[in-house]
């Protein structure tokens, strides 16, 4: 099996996520892949109406050789498609949990 890097990892499952859920014609999907400094976020962009529709639904850092989830607006969870990829849970910090609640978790606290 081909071994991916983490920076290609988050980039499969943010396409696969975003190839899986139906497209809205006023509404643009965009994933921010910034692999020089690691952070990739899946934003929503775009009207409904006369209302501006502006949205990150998922925000992952990588840092210190640790996915960081520092959002997770899916019904999923990046934890868990993370884990299915064969990512160990001392390498998944849930980033949007406090530091104090992230030891009640059975991921990474830092």
């Amino acid at each position: 099996m081909e071994t991916l890097t983490y920076q290609q990892l988050i980039q499969n499952i943010l396409q696969d996520y975003v190839a899986q859920h139906p497209q809205d014609e006023n509404i643009e999907t965009q994933i921010i892949c910034d692999t020089q400094n690691h952070h990739y976020l899946l934003l929503y962009v775009g009207w409904e109406e006369e209302k501006q529709v502006y949205g990150c639904s998922i925000h992952v850092d990588i840092k210190n050789n640790k996915f960081w989830i520092q959002r997770d607006f899916t019904e999923v969870g990046i934890a868990n498609q993370l884990l299915k990829a064969g990512i160990s849970k001392e390498k998944i910090v849930l980033g949007f949990r406090s530091p104090f609640n992230r030891q009640f978790t059975n991921f990474a606290v830092v």
